[in-house]
């Protein structure tokens, strides 16, 4: 049945000027840290946290996802090329040949939240657990433009399928439908990012802190999980494998969601930043209200 099969044969570039190419991946990945921005002032906003944090919480998250996902990229998937010459080394600080591992990415991510938690939140009554929880919101619909990126490049798709839905990737030289693996995920994270929102603007109050991180990883990664399974392997060592790159590096992140709501509903810390009331000076007497007799 092909009812609904579509011949994808999409450009990568939107224009082409000189020698200079804007992809659709680039003005999505960038769209996605423009609208988390807005997403995360409106919760600093809501929690009376300064606004003027999130200009170094935006570089920090620039940072660690282009250097996290490329490591990441280099020595989970390709390693024997990328530490196995001078010429591979050098392409690890060239992102732009492909070649980015969303795990890799979120490990950069951890790391980098936990220093921007220490270095701001003592002064502003938040934490890493706080910052991590938030941050997951706009992240889910960061990582569902990624993948609309991914789409446009004709990469990381699944292999031949008989379902109504299949794309052929012409621009691969496909000429059967394939899973398109790129919606499954992107479509994954649209909801989970819309219901994270629900749950953030309408039950914040009754919830602990580490929910919305434990929701995001276990969804997020269990989606993953299993959508590997329809997904073409990246490297060839995976053929190999029971369970591909991407499945194995996905484990992990669902143990720890799972940790992370054993911690919310432990630890029952609110989810809303908390800040507590500034101590109120004693009035010293006034000459009026001293003795007369002194």
């Amino acid at each position: 049945m092909e009812l609904l099969v579509v011949n994808w044969n999409i450009d990568p570039a939107i224009l082409h000027i000189g020698g200079f190419e804007l992809r659709w991946y680039s003005l999505l990945f960038v769209s996605g840290f423009i609208l988390g921005w807005y997403i995360m002032r409106s919760f600093f906003r809501r929690e009376a946290i300064p606004e003027n944090l999130l200009d170094p919480m935006l570089y920090m998250l620039l940072i660690c996802t282009i250097v996290g996902a490329r490591l990441g990229h280099c020595i989970f998937y390709q390693p024997d090329y990328y530490f196995g010459s001078w010429t591979g080394f050098f392409e690890i600080f060239m992102p732009w040949k492909g070649g980015l591992a969303s795990h890799g990415g979120t490990i950069a991510l951890i790391l980098g939240i936990w220093w921007y938690a220490a270095k701001y939140g003592p002064a502003n009554d938040f934490d890493f657990v706080w910052v991590i929880d938030h941050l997951v919101i706009p992240v889910a619909f960061a990582a569902c433009f990624i993948r609309l990126g991914n789409l446009f490049n004709s990469e990381i798709y699944g292999g031949p399928t008989t379902l109504p839905w299949g794309f052929v990737f012409e621009r691969n030289g496909e000429t059967v439908p394939c899973h398109p693996t790129q919606l499954y995920e992107a479509g994954t994270y649209l909801l989970l990012g819309i219901a994270l929102m629900w749950l953030y603007w309408k039950k914040l109050d009754n919830l602990y802190r580490g929910t919305f991180v434990g929701i995001f990883m276990i969804v997020c990664f269990g989606s993953r999980f299993l959508i590997e399974f329809v997904k073409n392997d990246q490297v060839d060592f995976e053929a190999n494998m029971a369970l591909n790159m991407g499945q194995l590096l996905s484990i992990p992140f669902v143990l720890l969601g799972i940790g992370f709501l054993v911690y919310a509903y432990t630890k029952k810390v609110p989810a809303r930043a908390v800040h507590p009331e500034p101590a109120r000076k004693q009035k010293e007497a006034t000459h009026y209200a001293r003795p007369l007799n002194q």
